[in-house]
């Protein structure tokens, strides 16, 4: 098997010397934070580093990289080839094309691998500092982009139900920027990301450091971008390894736990709220008229 050639580091080593110092901060912030630069453009790397984008463009060029794209695409090879969902899927159905039990098994497995590793002690322990937070939280935001979206927004109804304020962080563009501007001190996030450092996770995580609020971040990435920087990482395995599909109920299995450990260290709370939405259905019940 050949050694993957990490030019960009190569040059780095062999030219950093040259570099003035505002040239080397940049140098030096691509190389820590490669998966993010893939993402951002010049603008975003200089507001990040407060300098200008002429800076950035020059510290890249001082590498040998005749810009932005072209470094971008020297990081990409180095990363490897990005394993599309379709790609994903196709895989998983050729492995369990017309066998009804193998595809039982790789769900009952990765679910069942999940469990192990949920209930190992360094999850139980994260699983209690996210509880304690969450019990004081004014309000619990939820992270999620695409199918984890879906996750969010359920999860943000159970936390409701209980009588802990909640919200869905689960749109993109101006659409999440709407959402972010909801949130205030005193609330607590929880983050469902993997490995990819996308704009929407990073630009929450910034957000919820301005305000103060702490982070619990369900990842199966535990030494990503985003888990260098959460107050809380709970590992949970998504079963898609080798390819193949990730499993998203492992998530949801995740987030079931955690909202049920809240409402056990809030009872009363959570009773009454129980209570007042079933007084809220039977006043909305046709024939009942309101009082």
């Amino acid at each position: 098997m050949s050694r993957k050639v990490d030019l960009f580091g190569d040059r780095l080593r062999s030219r950093s010397h040259q570099l003035t110092p505002r040239l080397l901060q940049v140098a030096r912030y691509i190389n820590e934070n490669r998966e993010a630069v893939m993402e951002q453009t010049a603008m975003e790397i200089a507001t990040l580093l407060k300098t200008s984008d002429a800076t950035v463009v020059r510290a890249i060029q001082a590498l040998g990289f005749a810009g932005l794209r072209d470094l971008k695409q020297t990081l990409e090879q180095w990363f490897g080839p990005v394993v599309t969902s379709s790609e994903k899927m196709f895989t998983t159905v050729n492995t369990l094309t017309s066998d009804v039990n193998a595809s039982i098994d790789f769900v009952l497995e990765g679910h069942q691998h999940t469990c192990e590793v949920l209930s190992e002690p360094h999850n139980r322990f994260a699983m209690a500092q996210a509880v304690s937070l969450l019990a004081q939280a004014r309000q619990v935001a939820i992270f999620g982009i695409g199918a984890s979206g879906i996750l969010a927004e359920y999860t943000a109804r159970l936390f409701s139900r209980m009588g802990l304020p909640a919200t869905p962080l689960n749109r993109t563009g101006i659409g999440l920027a709407e959402q972010l501007i909801g949130l205030q001190r005193g609330d607590v996030l929880i983050m469902m990301a993997q490995k990819s450092a996308h704009r929407e996770g990073q630009t929450t995580l910034r957000e919820a450091k301005r305000l103060g609020i702490p982070t619990i971040l369900l990842t199966n990435a535990t030494d990503s971008r985003f888990s260098k920087e959460a107050s809380v990482v709970i590992h949970v395995p998504r079963g898609g390894e080798k390819g193949k599909i990730p499993l998203h109920g492992t998530v949801l299995l995740c987030l079931e736990m955690i909202v049920l450990s809240v409402a056990s260290t809030e009872p009363q709370r959570t009773i009454k709220s129980m209570k007042r939405i079933n007084e809220l259905h039977r006043g909305l019940k046709p024939g009942k008229k309101s009082s």
